[in-house]
């Protein structure tokens, strides 16, 4: 018979009817997602749920990127239920159902521990920047170089840049994203060379996935949007190595925020020639 913490909770897979619930949690925490990031979040991957009298007091949530990876995230449990051991719970119930891919995630300082228990490595930061920028000066491109808009054509371009940037399978990802995002494609002698999305997300707008070849190129992408977009309030999440930080400073998006990146089995084989400069979500990777 259960006993404890065991009888006080139940732990039990997510469904639909559970996000408004998850939503309360996250803004508890002061995330920002909307109940429209949830159902995002919750029609490209699965999660679970931990539960106190009917209540949702605990979720977490993975996501799946072709046969051997996969990130995981949204890991929340109430202020009024910590110290129960529900995350490890939470965790250890979605890394059962990952088996043994190679999962990645992004960890606040407080989640960090818990993780590094259970098997994560630490590989660098990521960045939050935000802000709205109201003057950005036009993007210097090199000869032969120029942002255009994305095409039905690019989906297959799109795929390909992804996977060589992180080293995993994005195809099903970009296909649910792009249809209600805005994109442009950065070319170079008229080739394909990175891309980056544009789209509503928590309080304003994300710029990101931006995948470029290098940081003139991602300055290229993610200028047209804020030069664009003048005055809306925007978000980046941007890896240390980017080294978008300074850039981002000074157009009016300062650093609010950091967690750190996590790996848990070997680190997928990225294609060093392209860069991924901001991600999709934090979530999401």
């Amino acid at each position: 018979m259960a006993t404890g913490i065991e009888a006080m909770v139940d732990l039990r897979r997510m469904t639909l009817e559970d996000l408004a619930a998850a939503h309360t949690l996250s803004s508890e925490q002061k995330w920002p997602h909307r109940i429209e990031d949830w159902e995002m979040l919750f029609g490209l991957g699965f999660g679970y749920v931990v539960e106190r009298d009917g209540a949702v007091i605990g979720t977490a949530m993975a996501w799946l990127y072709g046969a051997d990876a996969a990130t995981l995230g949204m890991v929340i449990v109430s202020p009024r239920a910590q110290g129960m051991g529900l995350g490890r719970r939470l965790m250890e119930a979605v890394l059962g159902d990952l088996g043994d891919r190679t999962v990645l995630l992004n960890a606040t300082d407080e989640g960090a521990p818990l993780y590094r228990k259970l098997g994560f490595e630490t590989i660098g930061p990521v960045f939050q920047h935000q802000g709205a920028a109201f003057a950005v000066p036009m993007a210097q491109l090199i000869p032969d170089e120029r942002v255009r808009p994305l095409g039905v054509k690019d989906m297959g371009t799109l795929h390909d840049l992804a996977r060589r940037a992180t080293g995993m399978d994005r195809d099903a990802l970009l296909d649910a994203l792009v249809p209600g995002a805005q994109g442009v494609v950065l070319t170079r002698s008229n080739e394909p060379v990175g891309f980056a999305l544009f789209r509503r997300f928590g309080r304003g707008y994300v710029v990101g996935p931006t995948i470029a070849p290098d940081t003139g190129g991602a300055k290229a992408l993610i200028s047209h949007w804020l030069g664009s977009n003048s005055g809306m309030f925007c978000r980046l999440d941007i890896p240390e190595e980017s080294g978008l930080g300074g850039w981002l400073d000074e157009l009016g998006l300062p650093c609010v925020g950091r967690v750190v990146r996590m790996v848990r089995g070997p680190q997928p084989v990225i294609d060093p020639s392209i860069t991924t400069f901001s991600l999709t979500t934090q979530a999401l990777g």
